[in-house]
Parts: C-alpha cells; structure tokens; sequence
C-alpha cells in the first residue's frame, strides 16, 4: 500500500539549530502515527512544516503522491490536511451547534452569506448535530461553548477536523491540559474513528500513545531514531536510552 504522507529529507534550521534534520517518514493510510519525543525534539516544527505554517529549507513533503513543500496552509487544508489543537479556533460567545455550523459553512465556501447566519441554515444544523453525536457532545449542541469543559472543547475541535472533510488529522497534543477522566474520554473517541481518518499524532501521554497508535517514530535533536509498531519501540534499546527511559 502506496504512504498516504510521504516525508523525504526534511530540514529545517532556525539559526544554528537543526528542528528538522534529514527527516524521512512515511505515513500509511487509516493508520495512527504517533511522533514521540523530548522536549526541544522538533516535533511541533514538523507539525508546521506539514500544516504549510512553516517552510523547509530543503526536503520534500508527498500527499497522495503529490509534492506540496510549496503548498500554502489553506491549501493543504483544502486538500483534506487539517491541524488540530495548538491554536484553537472556537468562538466562545457562540453556542456549540453554531461553531461546528460555521465551520460547515466556511468549509463550503459561503462564508459570504453572513447575513444568513449558519445557525438558520437547515442542512448545516442537521450536519453539525451528527458531527457533534460522533463526538459525543448531542446534548450540549445548544449551550455556549465557553459553558464546557476543556476536554469537552477538545472534542469540538476533532468534530470540526471531522466536518473539514479531513483525510489526514495532524494532532497536537491532544491531551495536554486534560485529566484522567477526560483523557479517557478522547482516547475512547480517536479510537472510535480509527481507521476511518489518518492520523499522526504528536504527544506526550506514553499511555494515550500506547493505547491508540499503529506504529510510532521517535524523534531526538530532529532526526528519527527509531520507527515500529508499539511493541517494537518499548523493546527498542536505542529509545530506551534517549527518552522513555528518561519518562
């Protein structure tokens, strides 16, 4: 099977520091890939070279074979790359239903038609409370969303990934900031759409990586050091060393 993300020699440098050196990764289609990795590892750097919100110095970056290293951040979006969670984009005066409803709308191209808000606009309302039950959050489609949690904003957020017709989910820590309880909770949801979604997945719960990815690619000082299943990587001298025998 052909890798849905094709990564080749990427390198990124700001002043005398490698964030991204000699970077290679494929990512196979439907699965999770979780990056791992120390702080200061240059994971968050790869996440904004593929997002597009920041440019390689050299290296190529393959979506569905296609070479989009050039390729500006909405227009990765548009193909069906999204990146969800360092920077949320959720209006908090808003009710929930509206949110998800506004983000349908922006992703059909009619954020033109604001004097007919989302909210009023039956087939977007329909989309967004299904959206919103696949995330289970049905019950609180009409409550302000600053009324919720920040787990609950968290779920949000994969539904709106979800609506953006999103083919591969580039997932910035998604249980930072959450508690046992709701780290459950979004781990019982990634996992609900496995499968259906790819998803690389940057993180720093060992046991939220464990649970949910396919395989998994530790990154040190920019380079990967290692790739495997789960089973591989706990087994693997090497990352032992440099970071889960530093956890």
């Amino acid at each position: 099977m052909s890798a849905l993300l094709k990564i080749d020699g990427l390198n990124k440098s700001f002043g005398g520091i490698k964030a991204t050196d000699d970077l290679s990764l494929e990512v196979a289609p439907g699965e999770i890939h979780a990056i791992i990795g120390p702080n200061g590892a240059g994971k968050t750097t790869l996440i904004s070279q593929l997002s597009g919100m920041a440019k390689p110095d050299t290296g190529r970056i393959l979506f569905k074979g296609r070479d989009i290293t050039g390729q500006p951040a909405h227009k990765r979006a548009g193909l069906g790359i999204t990146r969800s969670f360092q920077i949320t984009s959720l209006v908090m005066e808003l009710s929930v239903l509206d949110n998800i409803a506004l983000s349908l709308q922006a992703r059909e191209g009619h954020s033109f038609r604001f004097l007919k808000p989302a909210r009023k606009v039956t087939h977007l309302r329909e989309a967004g409370r299904a959206l919103l039950a696949r995330v289970g959050l049905e019950g609180k489609a009409d409550m302000p969303t600053k009324a919720l949690s920040h787990g609950e904003h968290r779920r949000m957020e994969v539904a709106i990934a979800l609506g953006a017709g999103a083919e591969l989910m580039l997932l910035d820590e998604p249980m930072a900031g959450l508690g046992f309880e709701e780290s459950r909770d979004m781990v019982a949801l990634l996992t609900g759409i496995k499968g259906q979604h790819t998803i690389l997945l940057i993180e720093h719960d060992m046991d939220a990586v464990f649970a949910l990815a396919d395989r998994i690619s530790v990154l040190v000082y920019g380079h990967i050091i290692a790739t495997g299943t789960p089973e591989e990587i706990r087994a693997n001298a090497a990352v032992q060393h440099a970071y889960l025998g530093e956890e």
